[in-house]
């Protein structure tokens, strides 16, 4: 009787720690990014060049990518296999994409979690013990404005979020280590996000599919290429 105890004790014991493992890597994806080819190029090209762009067809990995590279500059965690751009002290970033909504939906999401689940905020890109604090966006259920995130250095980041629909007025103004647009934005959008990283020397990265054609600014980087 008392050996069957001992073993029912062990294996609840056993299925606790393989929980609270599991619980822990939730909440640090980083640790475990591996990029394939095409993401590793992309993150590489930071070291050389301002201006980077990831484009691809749907589900291809382009925010995937965007999303831990930006994890990365906030928390000064990079990994051993890392050639790209390297921030040693905590910044300034913004990223962005067409709404509100859908910048919450995917760019919040990947970074931090479920936006409809807050005890889910940290189980994203950006690992939970990192994320300092959170401050909610009006008008918009359950989307974020603006985040502090532990630097290693010491400090700590800060990343806010945009939109395109915000037009180009709210661009203005700030000064950026980084900015990353998902989704194609307006050239004067492009140009004005850019702007903010000058100062800096810093970059801007897009990630999208090119749904526009050869808009201006798919031209821009094609004639660059």
């Amino acid at each position: 009787m008392s050996s069957d105890i001992s073993l029912g004790g062990l294996q609840r014991r056993a299925l606790g720690l393989a929980r609270e493992l599991a619980r822990r890597r939730g909440r640090d994806r980083l640790s475990a990014y591996r990029p394939y080819a095409k993401q590793r190029e992309f993150h590489d090209a930071g070291a050389e060049h301002r201006e980077r762009l990831f484009m691809a067809g749907n589900q291809l990995g382009k925010t995937v990518a965007g999303s831990f590279e930006i994890a990365m500059h906030l928390t000064g965690r990079y990994p051993g296999w890392w050639r790209g751009r390297r921030f040693d002290a905590p910044g300034r970033y913004w990223v962005a994409g067409e709404t509100r909504i859908s910048t919450r939906d995917t760019v919040q999401k990947l970074l931090l979690g479920d936006p409809e689940r807050p005890e889910a905020w940290g189980t994203g890109a950006i690992p939970g013990a990192a994320i300092r604090t959170t401050h909610r966006a009006s008008g918009v259920a359950n989307a974020i404005d603006t985040l502090t995130v532990a630097h290693v250095a010491g400090g700590a980041s800060t990343l806010l979020f945009k939109a395109y629909e915000q037009g180009r007025a709210k661009w203005q103004g700030d000064t950026l280590n980084g900015i990353w647009f998902d989704e194609e934005p307006p050239l004067d959008i492009y140009v004005e996000g850019l702007t903010r990283t000058n100062a800096t020397g810093g970059f801007a990265m897009l990630t999208f599919t090119p749904l526009k054609g050869m808009s201006e600014v798919v031209r821009m980087f094609l004639e660059e290429a």
